[in-house]
């Protein structure tokens, strides 16, 4: 009997587990309907305005390139690296920190890297081998893109002044529920135009063209931090809904072994009662 009751507790504990990971799933799923609308709305908008920058930028002369396209050796890099506050999502945190670890053992080998960390799970791990030399993990308390625009000029005023001489973003790139892919992108310095971009010359600028990358460039900046960010978050509700539904399936099929296990113990036990009983009978008998 003291297997029948070790069994009941052991099905209880799974049956609350269960319970407590299929609710975490549908939290989950309701936060990643929200964040993919949000980042699915998005990407249309900073894709033309990287298109029509590099349009733009693709005429202009060397002498009037921008600060933010300036290309000098790298010897020291600032590695923005975006996860989250929270665990129970799977590898969506230790793909970021492997990435990261790719990005200063062997990518910079032998050059000054620091980081910028975007949530705590990264940042608990970074901080012990590594500068940080800050930690925006708050900005998902309240994730709007005045909050982010601030972290993008803060990173842009220390490429500008020569604090750093590449600033590279790693995060996840929501793909669906179940696939978040891994992406390492340069920041600054903006990376040149691969071949040829087909640019209408015929414009009218108002004001000058320069000006108008100028002004172009840091909101293109903000933007595109902002969509790294806003993908992290979609990506990392739907690895925590994917995670929770592989754990709620791994629990139910425990839970419905160990019933199993609990009704043949129940019916062995059962039989030899009865076994005892007609045993004893029979020797009343004779």
């Amino acid at each position: 009997m003291a297997n029948l009751k070790e069994l009941r507790s052991r099905i209880t504990s799974v049956s609350s587990t269960m319970q407590i990971t299929s609710a975490m799933k549908m939290v989950s799923a309701a936060k990643l309907n929200k964040a993919q609308m949000a980042i699915t709305a998005m990407r249309p908008y900073a894709d033309k305005l990287t298109e029509l920058l590099q349009s733009l930028s693709a005429s202009l002369e060397g002498d009037s390139a921008s600060v933010y396209s300036e290309q000098r050796e790298v010897k020291k890099v600032l590695v923005v690296a975006i996860a989250s506050n929270r665990g129970l999502a799977g590898a969506f945190n230790s793909n970021i920190i492997k990435a990261s670890r790719e990005l200063y053992e062997h990518v910079y080998a032998g050059k000054q890297v620091d980081f910028v960390t975007i949530g705590k799970k990264v940042n608990d791990v970074v901080s012990k081998t590594h500068t940080v030399v800050a930690n925006k993990s708050e900005v998902f308390d309240d994730l709007t893109f005045a909050n982010v625009a601030d972290i993008a000029e803060e990173l842009m005023g220390l490429f500008t002044n020569g604090t750093y001489d590449r600033i590279d973003v790693v995060y996840n790139k929501f793909k669906n529920a179940a696939t978040q892919i891994v992406i390492t992108e340069q920041f600054l310095p903006i990376q040149p135009v691969e071949g040829e971009v087909k640019a209408n010359l015929d414009y009218i600028f108002e004001p000058s063209k320069e000006e108008i990358v100028e002004q172009l460039i840091p909101k293109s900046l903000k933007t595109q931090l902002y969509k790294a960010i806003r993908d992290s978050f979609a990506s990392e509700h739907g690895a925590r809904m994917t995670a929770m539904h592989k754990a709620t399936d791994n629990a139910t099929e425990l839970r419905d072994a160990l019933k199993l296990q609990y009704n043949k113990a129940r019916q062995a036990s059962i039989t030899n009662e009865i076994l005892e009983i007609v045993g004893g009978a029979e020797a009343l008998n004779s």
